[in-house]
């Protein structure tokens, strides 16, 4: 069966369902905006007007209304994902709304989420091409809480990369997309068929989220999107023994890699990794690139630039996943090979982004004397900037685009700093504001 040959009314339905509950939420802003919107402080925070950050409702919203036009078979394979996904979208949304849940909180009920799952479907991971591992998941305690674990950590990680407008939601559509094309391969077509409905809902989100940011995901949209990726993606290996278990993981590469690297990135520096910093690959293709070369266009399409690349990133590890879906050896070569291109582009963008710090001048406005006209402007060298990361007792960060240049010493300020300075105390004579 062709992808031209799937019915078409779930996908329709829910789009547009998706489409117009966006649309709704943004124009009726003024009457939930005092809970819904996201504020432009934050250590990650780049937009620069308040924004909803409810996204997710207008997800679920269209995965509801696409569940009443799917055929039977595909109905029956939706449902009880919808229903275990409540715990994680529930949680997310809370934290939208109320911003006093934690973290550990929500993965948790993500987790939660995949157990209830399991209980509903009788689906785990129960092999993975590791022969120690796969003994020790013929065991279904283990082969439950291991499935839940790695499904959490997925709708994590995704949760993670939804820093610029349509990059999560891109993100999750090339790994559905994915999902699907491999599943179409295999001969299940109604797991094909979930895949693309489930891209088709979230795409209608995504139009008014990219480029403008009119809609932001949110915590509740990242953990549902990232949540559905993950079980689809066990749903794939359990229903077709003939696709190796990397092809999934290939089509969630993007997020894993991301999350994988911070994990490691912020225990190298002693930091704790769940404290929040603005040294993530989107955030530094942000300062090191669109804000220097894009300079000329408003700064939401600054912020959508930055989603093209991560797209492009996780563009390579999911055509090796469609192409060679029961190839594990090769797919093992290609997670590596596609970790290493990862890396590779982290590296070249630290790299701009320590050049443009070290060469940037910083202007710092002065208060003018008392009959002058105009305010003064006083031009200081090109010295090192560091972000000023500060991090709340609930890991949630607090700055506000402020950085610290470092003038008292011009000869030891000129030299760029590694990964490690960014600690939670800085000395700051000078603040600057930066224009981003």
């Amino acid at each position: 069966m062709s992808i031209y040959n799937l019915p078409l009314a779930g996908l329709e339905i829910g789009f547009a369902t998706s489409l117009i509950v966006s649309l709704l939420l943004v124009l009726t802003t003024r009457w939930h905006g005092r809970y819904s919107l996201d504020a432009t402080r934050g250590v990650q925070k780049f937009h620069i007007t308040p924004t909803p950050r409810i996204g997710g409702a207008a997800i679920m919203t269209g995965l509801w209304m696409a569940l009443g036009v799917l055929p039977q078979a595909q109905r029956d394979l939706l449902l009880p994902v919808l229903v275990a996904s409540l715990p994680a979208f529930v949680f997310g949304l809370a934290e939208d709304l109320t911003r006093t849940v934690s973290v550990r909180t929500r993965l948790l009920a993500t987790i939660g989420s995949g157990v209830v799952c399991w209980f509903l479907t009788g689906v785990t991971l129960q092999h993975t091409g590791l022969p120690l591992l796969d003994g020790m998941l013929g065991w279904l305690p283990f082969s439950v809480l291991f499935t839940a674990f790695a499904v959490g950590g997925v709708a994590n990680a995704v949760n993670i990369i939804d820093g610029f407008n349509g990059l999560a939601s891109g993100t999750v559509v090339i790994g559905l997309g994915t999902l699907g094309l491999i599943a179409l391969g295999a001969g299940d077509i109604h797991l094909a068929q979930l895949c693309f409905v489930i891209c088709a809902v979230t795409a209608g989100f995504f139009l008014v989220n990219f480029p403008l940011g009119k809609l932001f995901l949110g915590d509740g949209g990242a953990y549902l999107l990232g949540f559905l990726l993950a079980w689809l993606s066990v749903m794939l290996v359990y229903r077709n023994p003939s696709v190796s278990a990397w092809a999934p993981l290939l089509a969630c590469a993007y997020p894993v890699f991301e999350t994988v690297f911070t994990i490691m990135r912020r225990l190298w520096c002693r930091r704790h990794p769940g404290h929040p910093d603005s040294w993530h690959l989107h955030s530094l293709v942000k300062t090191a690139i669109t804000a220097r070369y894009l300079r000329m266009l408003p700064p939401p399409l600054r912020n959508a630039f930055v989603s093209p690349v991560s797209w492009g990133i996780a563009l390579v590890p999911a055509a090796l996943a469609v192409n060679y879906a029961g190839e594990p050896e090769v797919l093992v070569q290609g997670a590596l090979a596609s970790f290493a291109l990862y890396l590779g582009v982290y590296a070249l963008v630290v790299a701009a982004w320590r050049a443009r710090r070290r060469h940037a001048p910083i202007v710092i406005p002065v208060a003018a004397a008392p009959l002058a006209p105009k305010a003064a402007t006083v031009v200081v060298k090109p010295v090192a900037v560091k972000p000023l990361i500060t991090t709340s007792s609930n890991g949630q960060g607090t700055t506000s685009g402020l950085v610290v240049a470092r003038i008292a010493n011009p000869s030891a300020a000129n030299q760029p700093g590694g990964l490690a300075d960014h600690s939670h105390k800085q000395a700051a004579p000078v603040l600057a504001r930066r224009r981003m």
